[in-house]
């Protein structure tokens, strides 16, 4: 029984560290920065009242609906799921310290001149972190639009019809995994190329816990994407960043806005991959899938559903190979 303690207790642990650590978005710090941000908004642009804002944010319809049951659901159950296969993923740390010593054998050391200052290498480190990472989130949420295997999981993401900050969190699994493999994957191979590089010069800046450059975007409202509150930047910063309004648009259902807008933060990777589209103050948007029924929000459908869609996609692709091939050789001895 002590296992099933220990495991209970890691999973309250990590339930709990959703809202109270700061390397987290759901970080109760941003959660209410995000809320005063949306307030403002709404007396600034629709010119509603104080009390009339804050009942327009936190109507019932748009924390309780069937949709936002099925968000509270995932994000109690994938916690002890992901606890689960966590062994079985890999590490940055174990990735970077392997990199720090197989470049110990290739290269000799220092590489890099003393003088440069612990806080310029902070400075670099924790730039190129917050950069390349937010690249690869971009390439990896396009594939997987991209891929119909990958689309299979990821698309219970995209059922969601009423958009809260909880709303991050309605994720398959798999896509976790994938996410997480990610995460390690750019973070280790960073972490090991620098401290083979710059030695023990190497920090992360960090604000609330988190790294300095996404803690203060989270500060200035990064929930609000998944959120009704559609705030623009105008198309100059929307360039460069990605507003709620624009993170919105990647949710829409209306077809014109399908596969745009990637980007978890910076919108630059959008610009170069042309799936840039601009937000704005007054869209009125619908979310979810074309023609998705109900049981779209429920536990079994999310968890399971993506599993056989799968399958019949790759069923599919096996019978159109042989097919294919069949046809070729039928062609060939014919001629």
């Amino acid at each position: 029984m002590d296992w099933f303690f220990e495991f209970t207790q890691s999973w309250f642990s990590e339930l709990t560290g959703l809202v109270s650590q700061g390397s987290k978005r759901l970080f109760i710090g941003y959660m209410l920065s995000a809320a005063v941000i949306a307030i403002v908004w709404l007396i600034w642009q629709r010119q509603l009242s104080f009390t009339a804002s804050f009942r327009w944010l936190f109507q019932r319809k748009k924390w309780w609906s069937s949709s936002n049951k099925s968000d509270y659901q995932m994000m109690f159950l994938n916690q002890p799921i992901m606890l689960l296969l966590s062994p079985l993923l890999l590490s940055k740390l174990a990735l970077a310290t392997s990199l720090f010593y197989t470049f110990s054998h290739w290269v000799s050391r220092p590489l890099w001149s003393a003088d440069i200052s612990i806080f310029w290498v902070s400075v670099i480190f924790t730039l190129c972190l917050f950069v390349v990472d937010d690249a690869s989130r971009y390439y990896l949420h396009r594939f997987m639009h991209r891929s119909p295997v990958l689309w299979a999981f990821h698309r219970v993401h995209h059922t969601a019809e009423c958009l809260t900050p909880f709303t991050v969190l309605r994720t398959h699994p798999v896509e976790g995994i994938l996410f997480g493999f990610r995460s390690a994957l750019v973070q280790g191979l960073l972490i090991g190329i620098f401290v083979f590089v710059f030695a023990d010069r190497v920090t992360l800046i960090s604000l609330l816990g988190g790294n300095l450059f996404i803690s203060v975007l989270n500060l200035l409202g990064s929930n609000l994407r998944h959120s009704p509150v559609p705030i623009s930047y105008g198309k100059t910063l929307e360039k460069w960043l990605i507003s709620p309004a624009q993170h919105q648009i990647h949710h829409s259902q209306a077809s014109q806005h399908w596969d745009k807008n990637f980007g978890a933060f910076i919108a630059l990777w959008d610009r170069l991959g042309k799936t840039l589209a601009y937000g704005s103050n007054t869209q009125n948007l619908s979310y979810g899938l074309l023609g998705q029924k109900l049981e779209e929000h429920q536990l079994a459908t999310l968890y399971w559903q993506p599993f056989k869609r799968c399958w019949r996609y790759l069923r599919h692709s096996k019978c159109n190979l042989l097919t294919s091939i069949k046809t070729t050789n039928a062609t060939s001895e014919s001629q």
